[in-house]
């Protein structure tokens, strides 16, 4: 028993040391210092990173605008894709532009390097390569000289593994070919090319197009692969191996943007004292961001295909005052509605619950809200901006559905209200329209539940979505049940 007892604490150390925010903020600083390395040893090339890991190990000074959503999970053994929905196709142009790129992740103990970047990223650069010769006849590609072979890292993806990656490539491909997106003009095909910590030469590339034959995607290792993913340091911090994953268990809310504003402060702290500052950074009004009260730093990221007409944010970027030609949907799971913008005629409020009860409320509340009064206002020449707290998920959702329901192949608004228009829409369409939404707003990550819920509404029959919803009313309360009415059009705008 007493054996039992004195492990269990040990472990119980263990995992207090490897989530000790001292430890985990030194540690990033050690494993920023060598992608930082790394960059000057490659100064022309475009440095990002793949969220979220990534920004933490990323100077915004030496970053570049773009980021990168390579996600870990399309590289894990038999289930590999190129995914649709993260296609990642706008670093395309920055690639064409510098002739590579720089692109930093980190992983946990017991890898030397992440999926994304061992597997997902090798998979998107042999996928574009080889849907760029499927369009070939708009590429004026050299199809023999064109080279589409998948490569992994030696050592980290088995040959077996990577014929079996292999085997599906033309798939995806054909896909990618088949979908809405369009490929940019590629000079040269893409190739990856690791950097790890225990890199001792890093490669050299050609200078010249003479010379070039192929856009290095170097894929950079930042955190050094140690046993059991600790190892203790001189300068008195336990060294974590892939420090900034995972950052909601260790981080008391500091963002890579706040670590890269206050780093050398936060270096500069002790153990005991860190904390605190955190708490104090983190809190500080200086460090959140304020609500504008200017319209002209309103700019929501619009959706180029139907012309704006819809865009997309977050709640915090909703200004307090609104220009006559925009309508904002605001999707927001707290209990009240922002004092600021409380009562406006040209809000509507939503609450969006977390969890199971939010999933079901997404279905037959907020959809159903959101899309006549959508509609009204795109029938009245109004642009639609549709807001939740990250504007990546549910803002997305809503934005899909009015998308589908609203607008034809071309992105013209349809020109009857066609709410009730059972099996004239298909899996297809919404899917293009999705395509729409990540070509203008590469950040979108819908969750599978919430594009679930979309193809429920858009595609099931109308008694399926009989509910009393629960409204929110522009206080914030929800409305009581004796006083709930239909959602319907109203004839005239406010």
């Amino acid at each position: 028993m007493g054996n039992k007892d004195g492990t269990s604490l040990a472990f119980s150390e263990l995992r207090k040391e490897s989530q000790d925010l001292y430890n985990r903020i030194h540690s990033i600083a050690e494993d920023a210092a060598f992608v930082d390395q790394v960059y000057r040893s490659y100064p022309r090339l475009p440095l990002i990173p793949n969220m979220r890991c990534g920004a933490w190990y990323t100077d915004p000074d030496t970053t570049s605008n773009e980021r990168a959503y390579f996600k870990s999970t399309d590289g894990h053994t038999g289930n590999w894709s190129f995914n649709l929905r993260r296609p990642n196709l706008h670093i395309l142009p920055l690639i064409c532009a510098h002739a590579g790129l720089l692109l930093v992740d980190s992983t946990r103990a017991g890898k030397r390097m992440p999926d994304a970047l061992s597997k997902t990223v090798p998979i998107w650069c042999a996928v574009i390569n080889r849907a760029v010769l499927k369009t070939a006849q708009n590429m004026n590609v050299d199809a023999d000289a064109w080279n589409t072979k998948l490569y992994t890292p030696p050592g980290v993806v088995s040959a077996q593994e990577h014929d079996q990656m292999e085997q599906k490539l033309d798939g995806w491909a054909d896909d990618l070919a088949a979908s809405f997106y369009v490929l940019p003009k590629l000079q040269y095909p893409l190739r990856p090319i690791w950097i790890t910590p225990s890199t001792t030469i890093f490669p050299k590339f050609p200078g010249t197009d003479a010379e070039r034959r192929f856009y290095p995607i170097i894929c950079i290792s930042a955190s050094k692969q140690v046993l059991d993913g600790m190892e203790r340091r001189i300068t008195g911090f336990a060294y974590i191996q892939g420090s900034g994953d995972d950052h909601e268990l260790w981080s008391m809310g500091l963002t890579p943007a706040q670590f890269w504003k206050h780093k050398q402060t936060l270096l500069n702290a002790n153990r005991n004292e860190l904390p605190t500052l955190v708490q104090a950074l983190t809190s500080s009004p200086n460090t959140q961001s304020a609500r504008t009260n200017s319209v002209a730093s309103f700019h929501p990221t619009p959706i180029h295909h139907v012309d704006g007409k819809l865009s997309i944010c977050t709640t915090h970027d909703i200004p307090s005052s609104l220009d006559d030609e925009f309508v904002v949907v605001y999707l927001t799971s707290a209990d009240q509605a922002p004092p600021a913008l409380k009562d406006h005629s040209r809000i509507l409020y939503i609450q969006t619950p977390q969890g199971k009860k939010g999933q079901h409320h997404f279905l037959h509340s907020v959809l159903p809200q959101a899309m006549p009064f959508i509609f009204l206002h795109l029938q009245n020449t109004r642009r639609v901006c549709i807001a939740c707290e990250t504007g990546t998920d549910t803002s997305i959702g809503v934005a899909l559905a009015a998308l589908t329901k609203f607008f034809d192949d071309a992105g013209e608004i349809c020109d009857e209200y066609e709410y009730e228009r059972e099996g004239a829409l298909s899996k297809d369409d919404i899917k293009t329209r999705l395509h729409w939404i990540i070509t203008s707003c590469p950040q979108a990550n819908p969750s599978r539940t919430t594009l679930k819920r979309v193809n429920e509404f858009l595609l099931s029959p109308p008694e399926f979505l009989l509910s009393p919803p629960k409204l929110l009313s522009p206080s914030g309360a929800p409305t009581p049940p004796h006083e709930r009415k239909t959602t319907s059009i109203p004839e005239t705008i406010p």
